[in-house]
């Protein structure tokens, strides 16, 4: 595939069992994985930011990759409902119950806690179950003084909040990337609703259902976590009867952030599904020919009016290729290029 102009979610709405209206997407063909998301989400938002869009066309290569917006969050509508463990696992069953078969289970920082909780009530339904950087205990993420103050800096001043989180969530991004993260924040949510939402974080706990998962579970979390000590990966691995416990390097606690490569290939394995085969520099020939032109020292703008794409495509594709090669900045594309240029 050439262009990922060709890839699209197709979105639609789901009504849970008290009547909130939850908007769900999927993207490829198969076997269901359904991804439970963290804190904050935004279906369409997630779908544009290039290395998080990376992350599920990767993840959904061979199988069907199903996400959704939780209540007050993108494209799904906020209620009156307070936020609690009891009003996920509806969402969470109004999207399972639109599936008619078992599915794979993933659950991501906060959708950790969230599926262990379904894998445990609803064993029938989960095949495997994926956790990656979440937790077992909120109460344990950090010192209550140190959880009331995000939690009124989120409530009092959400644009600082955001920033602050974008910080711990992301730590190794670039200034331009973690601005861009702090807006996306922003645009999930109102200050009230990710208040309610963070607050849930602390508060769930889990420990007592990890025993009742029966589904083969893979724990994976990265060891420098700043926002899930990987002290919680370890407590979810031994909880779980035979669960498989994958420490990867890095501080990243936003799965698309630092070696996705690595995560999808970790996950991908333990779920039977084909690793991704590419070149060995990672790059698509698009990206390539992206690539070449970037050492030309060709825009944006111009890489889009010489390829016959969108603008935003030809900046999605370059993005792609920092995070891939785990560059910072167009100059170390080009200068990347111009050395392999006669390997390639």
């Amino acid at each position: 595939m050439s262009d990922n102009r060709g890839v699209q979610q197709r979105l639609t709405r789901v009504v849970s069992a008290d009547g909130a209206v939850v908007a769900y997407a999927s993207v490829g063909a198969g076997r269901p994985l359904v991804y439970v998301m963290g804190w904050l989400t935004h279906l369409r938002l997630s779908w544009e930011l290039p290395a998080e869009r990376a992350l599920y066309e990767a993840l959904a290569q061979d199988c069907r990759l199903v996400r959704y917006d939780r209540a007050g969050c993108g494209l799904s509508a906020a209620v009156a409902r307070p936020a609690s463990l009891a009003f996920e696992l509806e969402q969470l069953a109004a999207v399972a119950g639109t599936l008619g078969e078992p599915f794979d289970l993933m659950g991501t920082s906060m959708g950790v806690p969230v599926a262990v909780a379904w894998a445990a009530a609803h064993p029938g339904t989960v095949r495997r179950l994926v956790l990656y950087g979440g937790w077992a205990r909120g109460g344990d993420l950090s010192p209550a003084p140190v959880r009331d103050h995000v939690l009124g800096l989120v409530e009092a001043h959400w644009g600082l909040g955001s920033d602050v989180l974008t910080d711990i969530f992301a730590p190794d991004a670039d200034r331009s990337t973690r601005a861009e993260l702090a807006r996306y924040q922003r645009a999930c949510s109102s200050a009230a609703t990710a208040r309610a939402l963070l607050a849930l974080s602390y508060e769930l706990d889990v420990t007592d259902r990890l025993g009742q998962v029966r589904a083969p579970t893979l724990v994976v979390h990265r060891t420098g976590d700043r926002a899930a000590p990987v002290a919680q990966a370890e407590v979810l691995a031994a909880g779980i009867a035979g669960a498989e416990l994958a420490l990867l390097p890095g501080r990243s606690h936003l799965p698309y952030a630092g070696d996705r490569d690595e995560l999808v290939r970790v996950v991908r394995r333990f779920l039977g599904l084909p690793l991704p085969r590419r070149r060995a520099d990672g790059l698509t020939a698009r990206q390539r020919e992206v690539a070449e032109l970037v050492s030309r020292g060709l825009t944006n703008r111009e890489i889009a009016t010489r390829l016959g794409i969108e603008e935003r495509s030809a900046e999605g594709h370059v993005e792609r290729i920092r995070l891939r090669l785990g560059f910072r900045s167009r100059a170390q594309i080009a200068a990347w290029y111009g050395a392999r240029r006669d390997l390639i």
